[in-house]
């Protein structure tokens, strides 16, 4: 131990050495910087940081770096955009390349392959949202608020979403394995799983014993409003009295899908949500629907795994109408990302607003507490139980008598 410290002590003496004297040296030798072949490098208008600084860096890399005759100017240039949004602190604000961007517009069409997971990073660690309905994720036994520790090997400590999302998605066929910790366990476990085309579903609904629709929602993708309308019109062709809206795993959507929907269990005019920019203006969503069902029985289910549209539409009834939530606490979800494309093909996906209730409830970190807690345990999913349903069909039958 003594020796260790000794030598780090001389280690250290002979660093601070040599730093001295290229300080020195640099004093002596001030040199005036010149960027040869740089365009665009104009500083915007009202910006007054330093931007000499930046260049100063550039040129000692470009310089000194062991392997400079090799760097890609362009990647260069990326990863300080990089580095500019990570100093947001923002895990949505993120920066795509040319090649990034196009990945995530093939996304965004809903073609790719993958485990079929949505994942987000809260308190700095990435974790699973939400296993999609029979996708590989929920069939290898993922479950809403898994830590995913490692992705084939390699430590997500330090990756972006978007990074993450490269490396778990990947060739249809291929496998990926993931170190999953989950609250309930002692240590990490491994999970490896086949990739496939992940097909997001919609809607399922069946009648309950007592004439109570099941609905459940997986999304709110494009064709969601079509199929929650042919969903509810079967349910109610088949002498419905009471709806259990089941939003359990749902991370989201559109937010047009959210407002649309909201819309048949609220009356014209209220208030669905606010989007509040950083500029303090406000721009507010009101249901403008049919209101078929807004005075009809209404139970909504929620997990971990609810997020994004799921909580606007979850909170925008409780708060209009005072409908019971039963489940567990939703994720908090409740920001706005614009897309900006750039003169190169790369984007910039940026946090412009934040997501409020009409009562002023700010659903990012917060999500809905349920009204009812219900936990769903490992035990009950392998033993096909669902107390949580039970709890919303018990509390269903009592609004319908």
């Amino acid at each position: 131990m003594i020796l260790a410290l000794i030598f780090s002590l001389a280690v250290g003496s002979a660093s601070a050495g040599s730093y001295y004297i290229g300080y020195e040296t640099g004093l002596d030798q001030t040199r005036n910087i010149t960027i040869e072949g740089l365009s665009g490098a104009e500083t915007p208008e009202g910006v007054t940081a330093d931007f000499s600084i930046f260049w100063e860096a550039w040129d000692a890399i470009k310089r000194n770096y062991i392997g400079a005759e090799e760097l890609d100017d362009q990647e260069l240039i990326y990863g300080a955009i990089r580095g500019l949004t990570e100093a947001l602190d923002d895990p949505n604000s993120v920066f795509l390349s040319p090649e990034d961007s196009e990945k995530f517009n093939e996304d965004v069409k809903g073609s790719f392959s993958g485990i079929g997971a949505e994942i987000d990073i809260r308190d700095d660690q990435l974790i699973i949202v939400a296993p999609l309905k029979n996708s590989p994720a929920e069939k290898a036994g993922l479950q809403p608020g898994d830590q995913i520790l490692e992705v084939d090997g390699r430590s997500t400590g330090d990756l972006t979403i978007d990074e993450s999302v490269k490396l778990i998605r990947g060739e249809l066929g291929t496998s990926v394995t993931l170190t999953i910790l989950r609250e309930s366990w002692n240590e990490p476990r491994e999970f490896k799983i086949t990739r496939e085309n992940i097909t997001i579903p919609t809607v399922e609904w069946e009648m309950k014993e007592g004439n109570i629709i099941y609905l459940k929602l997986y999304s709110f993708s494009g064709n969601a409003p079509r199929a929650f309308y042919q969903a509810v019109f079967e349910g109610l062709r088949a002498r419905g009295k009471g709806i259990v809206l089941d939003l359990r795993n749902n991370p989201g959507g559109y937010l047009d899908v959210s407002v649309n929907l909201a819309g048949w269990f609220l009356d014209r005019g209220d208030v669905v949500v606010i989007e509040k920019f950083s500029s303090g203006e406000e721009k507010v969503f009101r249901a403008k629907g049919n209101g078929l069902l807004a005075d009809f029985p209404v139970v909504v289910l929620v997990n971990e795994g609810s997020a994004s549209a799921s909580e606007i539409l979850a909170g925008s009834l409780r708060v209009n109408r005072g409908v019971e939530l039963v489940g567990e606490k939703t994720f908090g979800k409740g920001t706005v990302q614009e897309l900006e494309e750039l003169s190169d093909g790369s984007t910039l996906k940026i946090t412009i607003a934040n997501w409020l209730l009409a009562d002023g409830t700010l659903l990012e970190g917060n999500g809905l507490a349920p009204d009812y807690p219900v936990t769903l345990t490992d035990e009950d999913v392998l033993a096909d139980r669902d107390p949580q349903l039970n709890k919303a069909i018990e509390l269903i039958k009592r609004e319908i008598r």
